[in-house]
């Protein structure tokens, strides 16, 4: 997993609530276990018409925010169903972090655990950053972790919580494969001392 340390990129604004995990990336592609080719379908519904073409008004189809880091959104982003698949569209996209009131606690926990940082941010700062980024590649914002601050374009910095762990987690690159695997000597030595102290267990063929 890539680690998140600072990010300075164009923020999108996308002003809605309850936006859930169909909108970001609906049922009917859901087909693959795969978490690459999926960016392309993310908001598929609010990206193209029926006849595939894109709309134009969507602001992830607008010139200044096809290569958005940073989505900024209001509340409840990320209800619906459990779906994996939405932190996945999204960080095929290339969107790194997402900025809102609060998350569906599911969706929350997805994302940390694909690299992606959920900022909780009150109502009235995530509107003042809609503002901010309706300026496009003009106006960019920086999300840093370890001094857990968003900075505004214009040098302002905002505060933002995070738990402990899940920070260094994503600062590290760590999902939960690789927390295994920081125990890795400790696994080894307990699996080496099994065989000695217990050789008396037949030892167990799988396949």
């Amino acid at each position: 997993m890539t680690p998140f340390t600072i990010l300075t990129g164009v923020a999108a604004p996308l002003p809605l609530a309850n936006v859930d995990t169909d909108k970001i990336i609906p049922a009917r592609f859901l087909k693959t276990i795969k978490r690459t080719g999926l960016g392309v379908h993310l908001f598929d519904t609010l990206r193209y018409d029926e006849t595939g073409a894109e709309r134009p008004e969507f602001v992830l189809n607008q010139p200044a925010y096809r290569h958005a880091e940073i989505l900024v959104a209001h509340e409840n982003f990320g209800c619906g169903s459990s779906r994996e698949h939405a932190p996945w569209a999204l960080l095929d996209f290339g969107i790194r972090c997402v900025i809102a009131p609060d998350f569906a606690d599911i969706f929350h926990n997805n994302c940390f655990k694909n690299g992606i940082l959920p900022v909780r941010l009150p109502r009235e700062v995530c509107d003042q950053l809609i503002e901010d980024s309706k300026l496009g590649g003009n106006a960019r914002i920086t999300v840093d972790l370890e001094r857990q601050v968003v900075v505004r374009p214009d040098g302002t910095e905002v505060h933002f919580e995070i738990d402990a762990f899940r920070k260094n987690s994503l600062l590290h690159g760590l999902d939960d494969i690789g927390q295994t695997l920081q125990h890795a000597p400790a696994i080894d030595g307990f699996e080496s001392r099994e065989k000695t102290e217990k050789s008396w267990m037949p030892a167990i063929s799988v396949g």
